[in-house]
């Protein structure tokens, strides 16, 4: 069944996925400022809980959950609200450290606690944002025929939602590399910057999403 999957169709846009999923933003970015400042194993507890989440929507959009979703806009809106918040604190966080006095280290990383905190805040991250089903939900539609059956729909949940461990995780292996520690540590304050920019950037997105 997997290589009747494996179009030369499926490849590029598994590689548009791919190139997607590792674009920087909410996941990524939190992926490797946990990785660089907290160390390898931490990275991965975060990255964990992005697939975790990743899965949940990828899974509910199988199952056709997006269109209850769509049907039902109180319940995406809610989502979509507490997802700007919540962006939109990590923003405000990085934005206080830059501004902060004194020589900034590593620790300057919006994500900390134990591997299952941050296991919990790496699912936060994509649990709360709603367009992330969008994303799953559009792929589908993209990829699978509308005649697809449930297996075929989760053999491609399986072939896009393994590009996205490849990602998520090989942010956080890369990014926990002592050479890349070491040149956050000589731009802490950049990066935070970067992390204000892309949070609040993707929470100004979400909250003034309007759905079609």
């Amino acid at each position: 069944m997997i290589t009747e999957l494996i179009t030369p169709e499926f490849v590029a846009i598994w590689i548009a996925w791919l190139l997607g999923g590792g674009s920087p933003g909410p996941a990524t970015m939190g992926i490797a400022g946990t990785a660089m400042a907290e160390g390898r194993r931490s990275g991965l507890a975060f990255a964990l809980g992005i697939l975790a989440g990743s899965a949940g929507w990828g899974i509910a959009a199988a199952l056709g959950l997006s269109a209850i979703m769509l049907a039902n806009v109180w319940v995406f809106e809610t989502m979509r609200y507490v997802g700007a918040a919540y962006l939109s604190w990590l923003a405000f966080k990085a934005l206080k450290r830059v501004m902060s006095q004194g020589t900034l280290t590593a620790a300057g990383t919006p994500f900390q606690g134990s591997f299952g905190v941050l296991f919990a805040k790496g699912a936060a991250v994509h649990v709360t944002n709603p367009k992330a089903i969008l994303g799953w939900g559009s792929i589908y539609a993209i990829v699978a025929p509308a005649t697809a059956t449930p297996a075929v729909l989760f053999g491609y949940f399986g072939l896009l939602y393994a590009g996205s461990a490849l990602v998520f995780l090989g942010y956080a292996l890369l990014f926990s590399s002592e050479r890349v520690v070491r040149g956050y540590r000589r731009a802490s304050r950049l990066f935070d910057l970067g992390f204000a920019g892309f949070f609040g950037f993707a929470a100004f997105k979400i909250f003034t999403a309007r759905l079609q």
